[in-house]
């Protein structure tokens, strides 16, 4: 069946016509610089063949998911584990339904990880299961690097090998592969090279040019005509859009995407309270505390240093201990002292927002002007103690047998999430709700939802819980090596460790 794809104007009042059988077929790749076109052009694309085809969108930015109110396309967020987005995929390919895989919140190698499984599930779906598939990702430089950047080997290879096999072996399984990128020169040329179908845009780098007017079958001083395409502006070539070069101007599109260019907008005009407004604390802000460390001691001179060690010899070996600064106490009760410091920082709702630098700093402080003996906790010890007291256990709970084992378990893992950590195997100790994504993430030290789900995803994958969701949407974590489990709490609840601070004050 010949369907035909309105993708805007051409020369001559005519439409700019895509052959959709043809495309499932030969692939397409579009380049342009930033602000081209190349999502509108995209969403033009999905917009006209959603009626026709199956679609999956690679989603970095989380623009597309815009489709699901108006064509019916499911979301499905990339905060997942790698076998939970391979069975995903798998049940699409089954049931055939449109979908954006969206990965907003997540960092570049854990964008890569999540659509190298996505795609994987996506490409060994069953025989039974090859039905026609629109796979469309944007910023495809991201997932098909040509070389190695910042990100790790394993994650590189694992993204770029599904990208090939979504442009070199796809074809016989269904999957028709449409990429986008910034540059074609970023782009791995084992994964452009199968496109046949071509959408160039507005390019500036040389580099870039002469790669655009090759894949084109331009001559190379034609190429400077990509510097003047405007937005929206293509040039088009390939057996299902046309047999020469084709200028193209993209036809409009019926959703729009979450975020747009910067638009101007007038500035207010200035007012004799702009200085209050800038300087003056919002209620819900908190001044922080100015502390001003002591100046330094006067250097002795160089001759009373030379003085004092001539006569160190003339001193008797026995001499008696030179008294102690502060009064001598018992290590329990110094222990003591070190966590009313840490529970009085931690009584400050910022303090979960700032670096363990600048609050071991500032601990330091506190331990000086509450004459806390002996020497100061080294930054290690101080993390683990400061992860310890965000938990909130209580002495009873403290000297039990399954937190003395959740002790155990968190020294292998980093430093960073060991608070994270200890919140949840504290609420499955006590047996208390499971925290919330909130809750979570305040402890992590972030505003990100994400990101908390993420170090659950984390601790799981380690094998130390188990996530599971009840009936009821609420979550419940197990620890199968303490032998206990939370209570369902509501993931999307408030942050509950932010109230109670609110509360004590």
């Amino acid at each position: 069946m010949k369907v035909d794809i309105d993708m805007g104007a051409a020369p001559g009042a005519a439409k700019a016509m895509l052959d959709l059988e043809e495309l499932l077929a030969t692939r397409l790749l579009v380049q342009g610089n930033s602000g081209s076109g190349k999502s509108h052009l995209l969403r033009r694309l999905l917009e006209q063949s959603a009626q026709w085809v199956q679609q999956c969108v690679i989603d970095p930015e989380g623009d597309f998911v815009t489709l699901a109110d108006k064509y019916g396309h499911v979301v499905v967020d990339g905060a997942r584990t790698e076998n939970e987005l391979t069975r995903i995929a798998a049940r699409i390919r089954q049931h055939r339904v449109s979908v954006v895989l969206d990965l907003e919140g997540l960092d570049v190698e854990q964008q890569m990880r999540c659509a190298a499984a996505f795609l994987g599930g996506l490409f060994d779906a069953e025989r039974d299961y090859w039905y026609p598939m629109l796979v469309v990702v944007d910023e495809a430089q991201l997932f098909a690097p040509a070389v190695a950047g910042e990100v790790s080997d394993e994650a590189r290879k694992l993204s770029l090998g599904a990208m090939t096999n979504l442009m070199c072996r796809g074809r016989k399984r269904g999957l028709a592969g449409v990429i986008a990128t910034q540059r074609l020169a970023k782009l791995a040329k084992n994964v452009a090279a199968e496109a046949s179908n071509f959408l160039m845009g507005r390019t500036f780098l040389d580099i870039d040019m002469a790669r655009a007017s090759d894949l084109l079958g331009m001559e190379r001083r034609q190429a400077e005509q990509f510097r003047d395409l405007a937005r929206g502006h293509f040039v088009a070539l390939g057996p299902a859009l046309s047999r020469r070069p084709l200028p193209v101007t993209i036809g409009p599109v019926e959703t729009s995407a979450r975020s747009s260019s910067p638009k101007l907008t007038p500035l207010p005009q200035p007012g004799e309270d702009a200085h209050d407004l800038i300087f003056t604390p919002t209620p819900e802000e908190r001044r922080a505390i100015v502390r001003r460390t002591p100046p330094p001691p006067t250097p002795t001179p160089t001759a009373d240093i030379l003085n004092q060690l001539s006569q160190a010899g003339t001193i008797s070996q026995v001499e008696m201990p030179a008294p102690t600064l502060f009064p001598e106490i018992d290590q329990a009760e110094r222990n003591s002292l070190i966590e009313s410091v840490l529970y009085e920082m931690l009584s400050d709702p910022d303090a979960s927002f700032r670096t363990d630098a600048v609050l071991y700093q500032d601990f330091l402080v506190r331990c000086r002007i509450r004459r806390v003996p002996g020497e100061a906790l080294a930054l290690p010890d101080f993390r683990r103690k400061l992860a310890v007291a965000r938990a909130g256990i209580d002495g009873e709970t403290a000297q039990s047998e399954p937190w003395q084992q959740a002790l155990e378990l968190s020294k292998t893992l980093p430093d960073d999430v060991q608070g994270v950590f200890f919140i949840v195997a504290q609420a499955a100790v006590t047996h208390n709700p499971c925290p919330t994504d909130a809750t979570l993430a305040r402890a992590y030290g972030t505003h990100s939802a994400r990101r908390a789900r993420r170090l659950l995803t984390y601790f799981e994958e380690q094998g130390l819980i188990v996530v599971r969701t009840d009936f009821t949407g609420n979550r419940i974590v197990a620890f199968p090596d303490l032998g206990c489990e939370t209570a369902a709490g509501d993931p999307n609840g408030p942050d509950e460790s932010g109230q109670e601070q609110h509360a004590a004050e």
